[in-house]
């Protein structure tokens, strides 16, 4: 069994960069599931109706959120309507769209996909990661309940990231981080059988300040005041994610892989 996730999509270049590339990858992997980070999406603050529509119609089965998920906020009302788009599991009871769901892949396995975000230098403060997430995994076991679980953990300290993969090392099919944009080359399966990446990277032109043009945050770093609002950078873009592939028979990892695609960043693809 094949999972891909591309991370973060910041903006129209991440997220024209990402639409092309995603039915090439379905067309060259055949995962059983293809989700997509696509909390940057909207100029770069959150995610319209709109540009949902267009990843699923793409070919993203699943697409997770962060702590942009309500920047736009019409995605108050619409991510009610799709129970393919997740937000973060913790958000406090009451807060509009779900954190997980069971999505039955291309073959028909059944896989259980959660969107957990950190605590640590992030906001908002949401409630602990760590017993929401153990709270959805007495409720849905891996291979008891669902065929394989994969977590988008959206979170800005790699020491939260990979403190959290631990805590959840064989009991999952996987665990991504998200969040900084800066892929990382710690791509491993976990003694339990985790696999685990702690950041896949955005989707977005790599000439920018995280994918934001550079010349505002340059200056918010130097004269300490905020000039305009911060724009995403509109050069090629790099798409990042990861490919994990997994055991059907125990539905732990055997794999992980990183994806780089296009940009400035040199390319890697699973073999």
């Amino acid at each position: 069994m094949r999972l891909i996730f591309l991370g973060d999509l910041v903006g129209r270049a991440g997220r024209e960069a990402a639409l092309a590339a995603i039915p090439q990858l379905r067309a060259r992997y055949s995962p059983e599931l293809l989700i997509v980070n696509a909390e940057n999406a909207a100029h770069g603050f959150g995610i319209t109706e709109e540009i949902f529509l267009e990843l699923r119609d793409a070919g993203a089965d699943v697409v997770t959120l962060g702590n942009h998920s309500f920047d736009q906020r019409e995605a108050l009302v619409f991510i009610e309507r799709y129970r393919e788009l997740l937000r973060p599991l913790n958000y406090p009871p009451g807060t509009p769209g779900r954190g997980a769901g069971l999505f039955t892949g291309a073959s028909g396995a059944q896989v259980l996909v959660m969107n957990v975000m950190g605590r640590v230098m992030i906001e908002p403060q949401l409630d602990d990661p760590f017993a929401a997430t153990a709270r959805e995994l007495d409720l849905c076991p891996l291979k008891t309940m669902c065929d394989a679980v994969f977590i988008d953990f959206h979170a800005e300290a790699s020491s939260e990231k990979m403190a959290f993969a631990h805590y959840v090392d064989g009991r999952v099919s996987a665990v991504v981080g998200t969040h900084t944009h800066v892929p990382t080359a710690d791509h491993q399966v976990l003694p339990g059988g985790t696999g685990f990446l702690s950041d896949a990277g955005m989707c977005g032109d790599y000439n920018s300040v995280i994918g934001m043009d550079k010349e505002e945050p340059i200056s918010r770093f130097t004269r300490k005041v905020p000039n305009q609002r911060m724009s995403p950078a509109m050069g090629p873009a790099t798409v990042c994610g990861a490919m994990i592939d997994v055991d059907a028979a125990t539905g732990l990892a055997r794999r992980v892989q990183p994806i780089r695609m296009g940009g400035r960043l040199e390319g890697v693809m699973p073999e």
